[in-house]
């Protein structure tokens, strides 16, 4: 029986067209028992392909294909866990990596040189050989290339030095693949087989699964070059003769070498499985933690229990016990105190965390301080995020202030060891933007079409669903012209749909492992230098290595930024006491003012919160659940706020289902209602009525839904419930079920988001300051921030030269000012060093006295600080002509700092007035000031555009200031006039577009949510279908940045205006206004 040795998949990135589950499905279809996978230089595909293994009956056989430092290729397998970890530590090496391994220092210091060209070197190979077994190497390796060169001696020699390093374990790898002289070649390799006495070994070097799919590889080595189809290459595949062949296949190519496929099975019978899909590998904390006395979990939760409760009641007691058992059971008590250990230290140290998502359900949880929801108060249950049934490993997210994570990763690096902690990859994939570009660029079109082209592609739209898009959406039916070569393009896209494209960094997850990490994955670095697993978040799971998920929260860094501030301009604030009842921060919850306000500042949420009106937490929580795709498209919305107002009434199936779905008005809102009602109407145990959710919520079989189904049903009977009733509350939860949230996310995120919401009211400036200091961040651009500060009646002033501090301020109650960290490209050295000379020798006189102070600015930073406006206050000349009498003024500071000029000072005598008139005939230049109309409108624009472009806002004017001459009597409205109008109105306005985006609906049709803002506010805009279609794809396009449309006001269930566009047109440069 011939095996496959020698496989690549598509996470031979660029060099593979095979998807995993279809190598393997095909090699069982062959027949075959064993197959092995051999990516370059990389195992990021094990995982999976054990999972398609062990489901097909395969046995997985793991190894890799390497490149040796002279570029050439080897072939490398794992026979046994040892060989494994060898290979695990090779790879390593070859990225940069530690050998032996002891990462040591500080996690964020890797060398990148050789992250995107690894290589082995024969000393890492020969030092880590236990339990692998070495193949030669494809067309590519060392051995091929001499005897292509007929230098058969140094062939001789370097089998001869493999077979003395590897003895048994190294195999004469043949391929018959079609290639030109390869029957000679073949003759050669049986020959120096039986010469040295190495045996040889046939592989298929696989690229692709069917022969059909070759045109695939082609394109996609022709991608990585990159270079156009339509150049010959060496790099590019001779033929189509790399795919998954059967043993008959085998057996014909290799004819006249039977020993070669036989040896195959023998190989494959020496391997064993190196992965356990499905183990748990924890670490124990009791062993890798010593930062503290030691405690056991239910100690612990006691004393957090007494700290947050005062008083135990037996509710509480029963609750700890139940929860402390289950995690008990499931030996995940020092997954917990790992959690709690990491969490501990944060707020020690005073950085802001919170743990979210399912971890909120429970009690434990909120006794360890992970999560600040009480999950006993709510009624939230456990099973949702922990249960016997479900076996499930926890898993935990904890957001964490963004500008202090690095603290936190480093001591999660000190305490656990960096043999056992890594960042967790993952790899980004082909979707419908990027395969276009990179597609069109392998085919040879112009950068021009194929840029126009991929920008009218939805940002979401994925590889494999391009093929609607010329009729569906508008902005590219200009392309229907050139219909043939679009579709070749959604062709070969749907193709590479899903592929992986380049590896990057999960943007939280570390694991923690109980042993070494080698024991399971190799590691490489990160584009920022940390050091990564070679699985991502589902291929560590499936290993069995502990996931913590330390998100990065920008919210939390803009709230520690307003509590700083405020101590400044009113006095501290302690944010954990916030009061949840205040009155003048749910009216503006109510009116929809919620522009900066986590998880609430959406147009939809805005929207929602005029219609809610929100006078308690649980509107709130309610709000977080409601706007999400999947109660938007089972229109879910409009029945919530039709009973919460009272105009619908609130029918239940089952008295048992009042105490459940009271709180959300009927409405299955919540995941975690789901389990209370199978528990309360069919007896469901917690942990079973979980499993029914699961499978209510995802995409299961009409069998599992059915199943489940009679089974709910036949308990409801046996409880007392008739068969009818039982029937309506299954299919009536089984509707909403798909779509529920989860309700201890909600609460986690509803409370952020009302003390968010609380800032914003009482402390604008300080909390404005502070998130236009974390930007981007959050739904809106710099410059709708600063219009929504201002309509609040807090001035935000521009960068000042003697004014500017390294951040964004809050200088008092009403006022902020710009800082130097928002100006574009400024490094955060320079502007603390501006800051420091300015503190310790006096205020800055101008631009000569600033250029000979700050020594280290060059040109191109002074020049946007100029063009930015940053000298305004000192210097009375325009920007413009201060630009262009920078380069004299550098040009005298260069002289000043050479040896020359040095020497020159040294041996002149200058009298002291002689500089004071020089500096004053400088300042009396400075000080003229331009009088000049036309060129003052000039200028004008310029700086309104560098303003835009360095700052993100425009403080010498609006954008829409430039326009609104041209737009004066053409029935524009100013949106500031909106508000004076009343519902129904017919309105035309006009200013920049920002954030269009087109959500799912339940009809499938497209409706695009937009906000438009001008000089005097903002509006919310909403776009259906019919006019999409008709004129809106404009606003998806480059044109689309400034429109002009007309609209009917619509005020639906609150007063803030939204305008339901009948037609839109575009008034950027060239077009029609």
């Amino acid at each position: 029986m011939f095996i496959h040795l020698h496989c690549h998949s598509i996470y031979s990135f660029f060099d593979g067209a095979a998807r995993i589950e279809s190598l393997v499905a095909t090699a069982a279809l062959h027949g075959m028992s064993s197959l092995a996978l051999t990516d370059h230089n990389t195992i990021t595909g094990l995982p999976e392909f054990h999972q398609w293994c062990n489901i097909y009956g395969i046995k997985p056989i793991s190894g890799a294909e390497l490149t040796l430092e002279d570029g050439s290729h080897i072939t490398v397998i794992a026979k046994n866990k040892s060989g494994y970890s060898n290979l695990c530590k090779i790879l390593t090496s070859a990225y940069g990596g530690p050998a032996p391994w002891n990462i040591n220092s500080v996690y964020r210091k890797v060398s990148l040189s050789k992250r995107k060209n690894p290589y082995v070197t024969m000393e890492s190979l020969f030092q880590n050989k236990e339990g692998l077994i070495v193949l030669t190497g494809c067309r590519r390796s060392r051995l091929v290339q001499l005897l292509l060169a007929k230098r058969y001696r140094d062939a001789e020699e370097w089998m001869a030095w493999l077979k003395k390093h590897f003895a048994e374990n190294i195999y004469l790898e043949m391929q018959c693949n079609g290639f030109p002289g390869e029957h000679v070649l073949l003759a050669l390799m049986k020959h120096l087989s039986e010469h040295v006495g190495v045996p040889l070994c046939a592989t298929g070097n696989v690229h692709y699964v069917d022969q059909h799919d070759y045109p695939i590889h082609d394109l996609l080595r022709c991608m990585g070059v990159p270079q156009h189809v339509w150049v010959p290459s060496a790099i590019r595949p001779l033929n189509d003769r790399q795919w998954l062949y059967s043993s008959e296949e085998a057996c014909h190519r290799f004819s006249e070498y039977p020993e070669a496929i036989s040896n195959t099975y023998k190989i494959s019978e020496m391997c064993e499985v190196v992965l356990r899909i499905g183990e748990t590998n924890f670490p124990e904390f009791s062993k890798c933690s010593s930062s503290h006395q030691q405690l056991s979990l239910k100690e612990l939760v006691y004393q957090g229990a007494q700290e947050r409760y005062n008083t135990l009641t037996d509710k509480i007691r029963f609750r700890l016990e139940y929860e402390l058992e289950i995690i008990q059971n499931l030996g995940y008590e020092d997954y917990f105190l790992i959690v709690w250990d990491v969490v501990r230290f944060a707020r020690s140290k005073g950085i802001r965390c919170s743990g979210r998502g399912s971890a909120a359900d429970s009690a434990v949880a909120f006794c360890l301080f992970i999560t600040d929801v009480d999950s006993i108060s709510r009624g939230l249950l456990f099973e949702r995020f922990l249960s016997i049934e479900r076996a499930e490993r926890p898993d935990i997210d904890v957001d964490v202030e963004a500008d202090r994570r690095d603290e936190l990763m480093q001591y999660v690096y000190d305490s656990y060891g960096f043999e056992r902690v890594a960042r967790i990859a993952t790899y980004q994939t082909f979707r419908g933007r990027m395969a276009v570009r990179a597609i069109g660029a392998a085919l040879g079109l112009p950068e021009a079409f194929i840029d126009d082209l991929a920008k009218r592609i939805p940002g979401m739209a994925s590889a494999d669903g391009l093929e609607s898009l010329l009729q569906n959406v508008p902005e590219l039916r200009a392309y229907s012209a050139f219909y043939k070569q679009v579709q070749l393009l959604w062709n070969m896209a749907s193709q590479i749909a899903g592929f992986p494209r380049h590896f990057g960094m999960h943007v939280g997850g570390v694991v923690i492992s109980a042993k070494p990490l080698y024991e399971f994955t190799s590691l490489q670095p990160s584009g920022k230098g940390e050091w990564m697993t070679a699985f991502d978040k589902e291929g560590v799971e499936a290993v069995g290595l502990m996931k913590l998920d330390l998100l990065s929260l920008r919210t939390l860094s803009a709230v520690e930024g307003t509590v700083k501030l405020s101590e400044v301009t009113s006095g501290q604030i302690d944010f954990g006491k916030i009061p949840l009842d205040d009155e003048p921060t749910f009216e503006m919850i109510r009116q929809g003012e919620t522009i900066g306000v986590f998880q609430l500042e959406s147009p939809a949420q805005r929207a929602l919160q005029s219609r809610l009106r929100a006078d308690r937490m649980e509107d709130i929580i309610a709000s977080v659940a409601l706007i999400r795709p999947g109660p938007i498209q089972g229109n879910m919305v409009d029945p919530f706020l039709e009973r919460r107002h009272g105009k619908s009434p609130i029918l239940y199936l089952h008295p048992k289902l009042e105490p459940i779905l009271r709180k959300t008005y009927g409405v299955v809102l919540f995941q975690e209602q789901v389990i209370e009602i199978a528990t309360a109407i069919a007896h469901f145990t917690p942990g079973e009525a979980d499993q029914l959710r699961r499978v209510m919520s995802k995409a299961r079989s009409a069998h599992e839904i059915k199943k489940i189904g009679e089974t709910f049903i036949d308990r409801a009977v046996q409880s007392g419930v008739d068969v009818k009733t039982a029937e309506d509350i299954f299919h009536y939860v089984q509707g909403y079920a798909g779509y529920g949230f989860c309700e201890a996310h909600a609460a986690a995120f509803g409370t952020l988001a009302y003390k968010t919401a609380y800032l914003v009211k009482h402390y604008p400036a300080e909390f404005f300051a502070s998130i236009i200091n974390q930007s981007p961040m959050g739904y809106y651009p710099i410059h709708v921030l600063c219009s929504e500060a201002k309509r609040r009646g807090v001035a935000v002033l521009g960068l000042d030269v003697n004014e500017s501090e390294c951040e964004c301020v809050a200088t008092n109650q009403t006022t902020v000012r710009f800082g130097w960290m928002q100006l574009k490209g400024m490094p955060r050295v320079l502007s603390e060093q501006i800051v420091r000379i300015r503190n310790a020798s006096g205020r800055f006189a101008g631009v000569q006295d600033f250029i000979q102070r700050v020594l280290e600015i060059n040109r191109w930073m002074l020049e946007n600080m100029i063009r930015a406006g940053a000298f305004d206050g000192v210097m009375k000349k325009t920007r413009e002509e201060i630009l262009w009498k920078l380069p004299e003024w550098l040009a005298y500071r260069e002289w000043n700092m050479s040896p020359l000029g040095r020497l020159n000072k040294a041996m002149v005598t200058v009298d002291e007035r002689d500089i004071q008139e020089k500096i004053g005939r400088e300042v009396a230049w400075s000080d003229s000031a331009t009088h000049n109309e036309e060129i003052a409108v000039k200028n004008l624009e310029i700086q309104i555009l560098d303003e835009y472009s360095l700052l993100g806002n425009g403080f010498s004017g609006h954008w829409m200031t430039l326009y609104r001459p041209k737009l004066a009597g053409r029935g524009y409205l100013f949106i500031e006039s909106l508000d004076s109008l009343g519902d129904g109105a017919m309105v035309q306005i006009a200013g920049l577009v920002v954030r269009p985006h087109r959500p799912p609906t339940k009809s499938g049709q497209t409706v695009v949510f937009f906000t438009v803002e001008d000089e005097t506010g903002i509006v919310d805009a909403t776009m259906f279908h019919s006019v999409y279609q008709k004129s809106g794809g404009v606003l998806f396009t480059p044109r689309g940045r400034m429109v002009g449309l007309r609209g009917i006001l619509q005020r639906r269930g609150g007063n803030r205006p939204n305008v339901m566009v009948s037609t839109i047109w575009t008034l950027m440069r060239g077009s029609e206004i």
